[in-house]
C-alpha cells in the first residue's frame, strides 16, 4: 500500500504520538503481532487513517487509541495528545506488579540464625 495524503505506516505513527520510544520498537512490535488497526493484525507499511483503532500492546499493557490526526515526524507531548483519543484501560496500580521482600532498612545481612529460619521456611 502506499502511503499517501493523510495517511502514514503504523510503525512511524505509534513512534509519533509517543506510545513507544523508538521507532525499532515499534517496528519490532508490528512483526511481533502486538499491534492492530481495526481489529487486524498490522505490518509495520500498514497504513494508518484518521478514524482507525490502534490496539497496542506494550510493557505488560493494552493501549487502544483513536487515531484523530496523522503524523509521520515525532511530536512533543502535548501535540501527541491531539494526535490520538486514549480508550485504554487504567494502569494496574505500581505496588501490584512487583511484589518485593525487602528487609528493614539498617538491619544488615541476615545472621546465621535468620538464614536457618529461611531455609527452614523454603523447606531446604
Amino acid at each position: 500500500m502506499a502511503v499517501g495524503e493523510g495517511s502514514a505506516r503504523v510503525d512511524v505513527w505509534i513512534w509519533s504520538v509517543r506510545l513507544v520510544k523508538t521507532r525499532s520498537q515499534a517496528t519490532a512490535a508490528c512483526r511481533a503481532g502486538h499491534v492492530r488497526v481495526n481489529d487486524q493484525r498490522a505490518k509495520p507499511a500498514s497504513v494508518v487513517r484518521a478514524g482507525d483503532e490502534v490496539r497496542l500492546r506494550h510493557d505488560g499493557r493494552e493501549r487502544i487509541v483513536i487515531v484523530r490526526r496523522v503524523v509521520s515526524k515525532r511530536v512533543g507531548a502535548a501535540v501527541a495528545e491531539e494526535c490520538l483519543t486514549d480508550n485504554s484501560p487504567p494502569p494496574p496500580p505500581r505496588e501490584s506488579l512487583l511484589p518485593i521482600a525487602r528487609r528493614d532498612r539498617g538491619t544488615g545481612r541476615p545472621t546465621k540464625r535468620d538464614r536457618r529460619e529461611i531455609e527452614r521456611l523454603r523447606g531446604l
